[in-house]
C-alpha cells in the first residue's frame, strides 16, 4: 500500500502542476477540462464529458449506495501582488505546489481522481470500495454558473446517495456550511431643498431600517451553525449638500443557516423594513449533514475533526447527505501566492481511501 500511495501521490502532483499551468477561470475551463479528461483516459478511467464537467462512475454492486466525490476545476482570476507567475508551478520549493488553483481546488481534484483510480483501476484483490463511486469534476463553481453542478445535478441526483465535496479544509470534515444572501435595499423618500426642510429624507428611512436590522434576532438557532449572521456593508445616498435625498441604497450581507431558506429570510425582513428589499440570488442556500449521517459517523470513527464552514461550495447545489473535506487550507484561497503542500495531497489520498473503507 505504501508504494501504491507513493505512485498515486506522484502522479497526482504532476497532474496538479499541469492544471496550474493552464489558465482556467470560471466560464473558460475548456482547456483544463480537456487536459484532465486526457489524463483520466490515460489512467484507464472511463468517463463522460458533460460540457466542461467530467463524470466517471464505478459500480461495485447496483444494490449498494453510491458516494460522489466532487471537486471543481475552475479558478478565480489571479489577484494582484503575486510574488511569482501564478501559472508557473515549476520554480517552487520541493515540498509544495504553487500557483493559482493549486489549493482551491486543484488539490482536491487530483486527490479525488487518485482515490477514484485506486478503487476503479488499481485495487488489489479484495480491496474494492464498499460503495459505488461517482467522480464529478465540475466547472463554474467559483461564479455559480448554471453549466457546473447546478445543471449537472439533475443528471446525477437519482444515482447519488451521499457525497464528499472537495474543498480546502485541512482534511477536517465540515458538517455544515453557511449560505449567502445579498440583499439590495432601497429607501424611497421625496426630494426637497435642505434649507427649507422640504421633502422626505430617504437617508433617515434607511438609517431607521439599518438600526432595526442591526438589532434583529432570527428566532431559530442552528445546532450546528448558531444564529443567522446579518451585516449592513454598504450605503449610498444624496447628490448635493443642499438637496434632501429621495433615495438611499444600502446592501445587506446575510449568512444563513439551514434553519431558514433564503426566501424566508427575505420575506421576514421585508415585513419589518420600510425600504424595498431585493435579493441578488436566492440559490446560495446553506447546507448541513443529515442527522444520523453515515458520513459523519465515519468521520467520528476515524477521529476526523468536524466543524461548521463559513464559505459556500458545490454543496449548496446538491440535495443528498454530504460533508465538505479536502486538502489545503481555506485561508490560502483567493489570495496571492496560493500553494498546497505535497504532504497534504498525500494525506488526502490516504484519508479518503480510509474513509471510504470505513463506510
Amino acid at each position: 500500500m505504501e508504494n501504491k500511495l507513493n505512485i498515486l501521490t506522484s502522479e497526482a502532483v504532476a497532474l496538479l502542476k499541469e492544471m496550474v499551468a493552464i489558465p482556467s477561470p470560471s466560464f473558460r475551463e475548456d482547456a483544463v477540462c480537456g487536459h484532465v479528461s486526457n489524463w483520466l483516459t490515460s489512467k484507464g478511467i472511463v468517463h463522460e464529458r458533460v460540457g466542461n464537467n467530467l463524470v466517471a462512475e464505478h459500480v461495485v454492486d447496483p444494490g449498494r449506495p453510491t458516494l460522489m466525490l466532487c471537486a471543481h476545476i475552475d479558478t478565480v482570476e489571479p489577484c494582484e501582488g503575486y510574488g511569482f507567475d501564478p501559472y508557473n508551478p515549476e520554480n517552487c520549493p520541493e515540498d509544495m505546489v504553487q500557483g493559482l488553483g493549486s489549493n482551491d481546488d486543484g488539490a482536491s481534484v487530483v486527490s479525488m481522481s487518485a482515490v477514484y483510480r485506486y478503487f476503479a483501476c488499481t485495487k488489489d484483490e479484495g480491496e474494492d470500495a464498499p460503495v459505488n463511486l461517482i467522480l464529478a469534476l465540475t466547472c463554474e463553481e467559483e461564479r455559480s454558473g448554471v453549466g457546473g453542478m447546478t445543471g449537472l445535478w439533475s443528471q446525477l441526483q437519482s444515482k447519488v446517495d451521499f457525497a464528499i465535496v472537495g474543498e480546502p479544509t485541512g482534511m477536517k470534515a465540515a458538517v455544515s456550511e453557511r449560505g449567502l444572501l445579498v440583499i439590495d435595499a432601497t429607501a424611497h423618500g421625496m426630494s426637497g431643498h435642505a434649507a427649507r426642510n422640504e421633502g422626505k429624507n430617504a437617508l433617515y428611512i434607511a438609517l431607521e431600517d439599518i438600526d432595526l436590522l442591526r438589532k434583529y434576532e432570527f428566532e431559530k438557532v442552528s445546532p450546528k451553525m448558531g444564529k443567522v449572521n446579518l451585516n449592513v456593508t454598504q450605503i449610498n445616498a444624496g447628490s448635493a449638500h443642499n438637496v434632501i435625498p429621495d433615495r438611499c441604497d444600502f446592501v445587506i450581507d446575510i449568512r444563513p443557516t439551514e434553519q431558514y431558506s433564503n426566501l424566508e429570510i427575505l420575506e421576514d425582513l421585508q415585513k419589518v423594513c420600510k425600504s424595498e428589499l431585493k435579493a441578488r440570488n436566492l440559490a446560495n442556500k446553506s447546507s448541513a449533514t443529515y442527522e444520523e449521517s453515515k458520513l459523519q459517523a465515519a468521520a467520528e470513527k476515524l477521529g476526523i475533526e468536524t466543524f461548521s464552514s463559513a464559505t459556500t461550495s458545490d454543496w449548496m447545489r446538491i440535495s443528498c447527505d454530504a460533508i465538505k473535506m479536502g486538502p489545503g487550507e481555506s485561508t490560502r484561497s483567493h489570495r496571492k501566492d496560493e500553494f498546497v503542500y505535497i504532504d497534504e495531497v498525500r494525506n488526502a489520498i490516504e484519508t479518503y481511501i480510509e474513509f471510504i473503507h470505513t463506510l
